[in-house]
């Protein structure tokens, strides 16, 4: 695994994907972050849970170039592997290196069938001149067709993706994400709205897709937190702007202060 994310220019010989080092964020005034240190391991699926104001979705911004020195005060690093620096980055650039988002809404070209958004979502150059004349190779289509059926949408290839259910829109824009083939994957809130048959399908999914790219899913649904973390899985509890704690999800549930903070008694 390593090896190949070697050749992509990511350095994960020290086998993390993600390090972030004593961040804090400050918005005039407001600690957002405060000193938070969190390590993703290569091909890692990671749950990070909290209460609302936690930190969560800043720490993602972050990462991703969206939170910049421009709207906050920022101290600290992120770093992709061991020498990819991401806070010198703008969010095209990061996006373009690997690392992909999926925010709790589903973004999906709800004009265009499920085969197209798929096809508009893959990686390569995005020029509208190249975007006009290119062509689906054999490889691009083959990925194609291994995304449908990793998402389960091989019978909605042709359907309009305004159509789809909730679940499915959400199961169609990962399923974007993974066309670009990103090493880290960002997930907030998926399961915000699914049914409960939805969100075990989503489950599937993701932990389908353990080892092939290393993600974090910030989330509240704790039956889905379990189905994602097993009991051997590493859990990130965010308070405050801090790591509160981290360990499986049975520890964090016994933990005096996760009780206290999150999960009430």
């Amino acid at each position: 695994m390593s090896a190949h994310f070697l050749e992509k220019g990511i350095d994960t010989s020290h086998t993390g994907i993600l390090y972030v080092e004593d961040l804090s964020v400050n918005f005039d005034g407001f600690q957002a972050i405060n000193k938070l240190s969190l390590t993703i391991d290569v091909g890692e699926l990671r749950c990070v849970i909290g209460p609302n104001g936690a930190g969560k979705t800043t720490l993602m911004d972050v990462i991703t170039g969206k939170t910049r020195s421009a709207i906050a005060d920022i101290d600290g690093s992120v770093y992709l592997g061991s020498t990819i620096d991401l806070m010198t980055m703008n969010e095209p650039q990061i996006a373009q290196i690997g690392v992909g988002r999926k925010f709790q809404k589903p973004t999906v070209f709800e004009q265009h069938p499920v085969w197209e958004n798929l096809e508009l979502a893959m990686a390569g150059d995005k020029s509208w001149h190249h975007s006009l004349i290119a062509k689906v190779d054999i490889e691009g289509r083959q990925l194609m067709e291994a995304v449908l059926a990793l998402t389960q949408l091989e019978s909605e290839a042709y359907r309009q993706a305004g159509l789809l259910s909730h679940g499915q829109k959400q199961r169609l824009e990962i399923g974007m994400l993974l066309m670009q083939q990103p090493k880290l994957l960002l997930l907030d809130e998926p399961v915000a709205g699914m049914t409960d048959e939805e969100t075990m399908r989503l489950a599937e999914l993701l932990n389908s897709l353990r080892g092939q790219c290393s993600m974090m899913v910030v989330e509240h649904d704790m039956e889905f937190v379990a189905a994602l973390a097993g009991p051997k899985g590493k859990v990130t509890v965010l308070a405050e702007g801090s790591v509160l704690a981290e360990g499986t999800l049975d520890e964090v549930k016994r933990d005096e202060r996760v009780i206290e903070s999150y999960l009430g008694r």
